[in-house]
C-alpha cells in the first residue's frame, strides 16, 4: 500500500493524509495508511461532535460519549450576579454565573482553575453530583476586565439514575482490570473517583487512573465502572548558545541549515534554554524542553565544542541513526520546541494558562512539566505524535523515522512536523483549563489537527505573500505532501467547506477543513493589514499575522470543552471583540461564510450557510 521510492500511491481516498498521524491526544499506534475515511462507526447515535470511537489496548473497540457543548458569546459583555461588587473573586463570580445561567445549585458546581490574560479572565468549573465530579461535564466562563461576562460554554448534563457513591469494586481491582484491558501499567499518578455521564443521562461511578505503555506510546486516563468493573471511558493524552539548525521559518532541511547564536527569547525564557534555575545544563535539556533519543532520557546531545555549542552537520547520504545525524536531529528538535514555547508564550500560552515548564517562576500553573521530545523513537515509522497530560505532568512528543526513501528521513528535521506536534500540547492545555481532556470528540480532535497545521504554516511565512501550503513533503518524499490537497485560497485547488464534514470520522480528514479555513483567515488578515517580520518576538503590532495568532490563541481559552467547528468560529469572533473591539468581525464572518460556516450553518446535519450577519 506504500511506494518506497516514488512516494505513496494516490489510489486511496485521501493519499498519505492518514499516514501522517500527527496526533493531538490519541497516541495509539495506528497503521501507516488508512484505507477508508468515510462511514461513521456503527454505534447507534454516533456523532463526531459528541462521540469518539477508538481501538484501545488489546483490540477493544471503545465508543466514548462527551455531552454536547453549548457556547454563547456576548460581545462587549453582560452582567452576572456579582457584577455590583468591585472586582469580585473569579471563583465566586464564575460559580454564581453558572448557577444562575443553568439554574443549578451551588453544590453542583466546583471551581477547577482560572487565570487572567491580556483580554479576559478565564474560569473553568466542573459539574458535581452527590459530592463527586462528573468527569465529562464542564463549563467555562470568560469575564472582561470591566467585570462583564463575554462568553460561556457548558457541557453540563441533566442527571438521572446515578450509581451508588460507594464502590463495589476496589481501586486495586479496577487498576488491574484497566491494565489488562489497555495493555499498560498504572503510572502512580493519584487515582480518584468520578461519575461518567452516559448518553441516556445516567451516571456511572468510576475509578479513574492513568495507564501507560511506554513501549507502545499509549497514555490514558482510564475510567473503570466501580460497580461492574467495565472500562467505560478513556481520556487519551496522546502534540550564549550556538545551534546548527533549520531556522523555524524554513520548512525542510533542503532549504539550508544555519548556525544561530542565542536564539532564545529572554522574555519567554528568562534563564535561556539550558537552565531551570536550579541546574545549568550543557546538553539538550532545559526548563522548557528535554530532547533525547528513543526512550533513554539520558541519551541527550551534549555541546560539540565550547560550552553550549551544538554544531552537528547532518549527513543526508547515510542513515539518520549515524551518530552525527542523531545529534543533528536532537539539536533541531530542541531548538524548534523551545522556539515554539517562546513564540506562544509571547501570545498568551504562559505559566498561568498551563504551558510546559519545569520552573514556573511563581507565575501560576503547575511546573515540572517540560516537553519531552523522543527523537528517532523506535516504536513506529512514518509518523509522529504528542501526548498531553494535565498541567503539572510532563508531555511526550515522539518523532519517528520515515522509510519512503533510502536513506530514511528523520521527522525531527522537518520543522512543520515538530511545530505541528508542539501545537497539540498548547491546544489541549488551553481548551478546558489545563485538564487536557477537552478535545476528545472526533470533531474537536479534528479541530486540533487543523490548529496544528495552521500554526506550522504561520511559523514558516517570510513575507506578505500567502502561497498554497503543503505539509510533510520532505519526509514523505512526495511533492503533494501528506494532506489530500494543499491549503489554498482557491476553491478550485481546495474546495473543502463545512458540509465536507459529512461522513468524515478520521481526525486528519476533519482537520483539513479547519486548517484550510484558517489559511483563508490568515490570507485575509495579511491582505488587509500587512505582514510583520518581527511577529515571532513582538506581539504588539497591528499586522495581519500578529492579529491572526492573537485570535487563534485567545479563542482557545474561550471555547467550550469539546468544541464544534461552529463553537470555534464563534470563539474567534468573540476573541476579536475582546481584543480588537470587533474591528475584524465582518472580515472573519466573510471568510467563515465563504467556506460554509455562515450564520445559518447547522451542526445537526453540517448544512452550509454563506450568509453573514446584518451590517456586514
Amino acid at each position: 500500500m506504500r511506494g518506497k521510492q516514488a512516494g505513496p500511491t494516490l489510489a486511496l481516498p485521501f493519499p498519505l493524509l492518514m499516514a501522517f498521524s500527527l496526533k493531538l491526544t490519541a497516541i495509539v499506534v495506528l497503521s501507516a495508511i488508512y484505507c477508508q475515511v468515510s462511514g461513521a462507526p456503527s454505534s447507534k447515535g454516533f456523532r463526531i461532535n459528541t462521540h469518539h470511537s477508538r481501538v484501545v489496548g488489546r483490540g477493544l473497540q471503545l465508543h466514548t460519549y462527551h455531552p454536547p457543548s453549548t457556547f454563547e458569546t456576548f460581545g462587549t459583555g453582560v452582567d452576572h450576579p456579582l457584577s455590583r461588587r468591585d472586582n469580585p473573586d473569579i471563583e465566586e463570580a464564575s460559580v454564581a454565573f453558572v448557577k444562575s445561567r443553568l439554574n443549578v445549585e451551588s453544590d453542583a458546581i466546583s471551581f477547577k482553575s482560572g487565570y487572567s490574560s491580556e483580554t479576559a479572565k478565564h474560569a473553568y468549573v466542573k459539574q458535581i453530583h452527590n459530592g463527586i465530579p462528573i468527569a465529562n461535564a464542564a463549563a467555562n466562563v470568560a469575564f472582561s476586565h470591566d467585570n462583564k461576562v463575554v462568553s460561556f460554554g457548558s457541557s453540563f448534563v441533566k442527571t438521572k439514575n446515578a450509581a451508588s457513591t460507594t464502590p463495589s469494586i476496589s481501586l486495586e481491582n479496577a487498576i488491574s482490570r484497566a491494565e489488562e484491558t489497555l495493555d499498560g501499567s498504572y503510572n502512580g499518578h493519584p487515582a480518584s473517583v468520578h461519575y461518567i455521564a452516559k448518553e441516556d443521562g445516567s451516571l456511572v461511578l468510576a475509578h479513574s487512573m492513568q495507564i501507560q505503555n511506554e513501549t507502545k506510546g499509549t497514555w490514558y486516563d482510564a475510567f473503570v465502572d466501580a460497580h461492574s468493573g467495565e472500562l467505560v471511558h478513556v481520556t487519551d493524552f496522546v502534540a550564549k548558545a550556538s545551534y546548527l539548525v533549520l531556522p523555524i521559518q524554513k520548512q525542510v532541511l533542503t532549504q539550508g541549515f544555519e548556525v544561530l547564536e542565542d536564539p532564545f527569547d529572554s522574555f519567554s525564557s528568562p534563564l535561556g534554554w539550558h537552565s531551570d534555575g536550579t541546574t545549568d545544563y550543557n546538553t539538550t535539556t532545559g526548563n522548557n524542553v528535554i530532547a533525547f533519543k528513543d526512550t533513554a532520557q539520558s541519551s541527550l546531545t551534549g555541546a560539540s565544542s565550547a560550552v553550549l555549542n551544538f554544531i552537528y552537520k547532518q549527513d543526508p547520504t547515510v542513515q539518520p541513526t549515524v551518530q552525527v545525524n542523531v545529534d543533528a536531529a536532537r539539536t533541531n528538535a530542541f531548538y524548534i520546541a523551545n522556539s515554539v514555547h517562546d513564540i506562544m508564550y509571547r501570545y498568551g500560552f504562559t505559566e498561568s494558562s498551563f504551558n510546559f515548564q519545569t520552573n514556573n517562576f511563581g507565575k501560576g500553573g503547575k511546573g515540572n512539566d517540560p516537553v519531552q521530545v523522543s527523537v528517532q523513537n523506535s516504536a513506529g515509522l512514518d509518523n509522529a505524535n504528542f501526548a498531553t497530560p494535565p498541567d503539572g505532568q510532563k508531555p511526550l512528543m515522539r518523532m519517528f523515522l520515515w522509510d519512503y526513501v533510502q536513506p530514511m528521513r528523520d521527522g525531527a528535521l522537518e520543522n512543520d512536523i515538530v511545530v505541528h506536534e508542539n501545537t497539540h500540547g498548547m491546544t489541549n492545555r488551553m481548551t478546558g483549563g489545563g485538564t487536557a481532556d477537552c478535545l476528545q470528540t472526533t470533531e474537536a480532535g479534528g479541530l486540533g489537527e487543523g490548529w496544528s497545521d495552521a500554526v506550522a504554516e504561520w511559523t514558516e511565512h517570510n513575507s506578505s505573500s500567502v502561497p498554497d501550503y503543503v505539509m510533510g513533503q520532505y519526509v514523505s518524499n512526495w511533492s503533494p505532501g501528506v494532506r489530500s490537497r494543499p491549503y489554498s485560497t482557491s476553491t478550485t485547488k481546495n474546495p473543502l467547506k463545512y458540509s465536507s464534514l459529512k461522513g468524515r470520522t478520521e481526525l486528519h480528514a476533519v482537520g483539513e477543513i479547519w486548517a484550510n479555513t484558517l489559511h483563508n483567515v490568515y490570507a485575509s488578515l495579511v491582505g488587509k493589514y500587512g505582514w510583520s517580520s518581527t511577529a515571532r518576538t513582538d506581539p504588539t503590532g497591528s499586522e495581519g499575522n500578529v492579529v491572526f495568532l492573537h485570535l487563534l490563541i485567545d479563542a482557545l481559552a474561550l471555547q467550550p470543552c469539546n468544541p464544534t467547528f461552529l463553537n470555534a468560529r464563534d470563539a474567534w469572533i468573540q476573541a476579536d471583540a475582546n481584543r480588537y473591539k470587533g474591528a475584524n468581525k465582518c472580515l472573519l464572518w466573510g471568510v467563515f461564510a465563504s467556506r460554509g460556516m455562515g450564520v445559518d450553518a447547522t451542526s445537526s446535519a453540517y448544512v452550509d450557510s454563506y450568509t453573514v450577519p446584518s451590517g456586514c
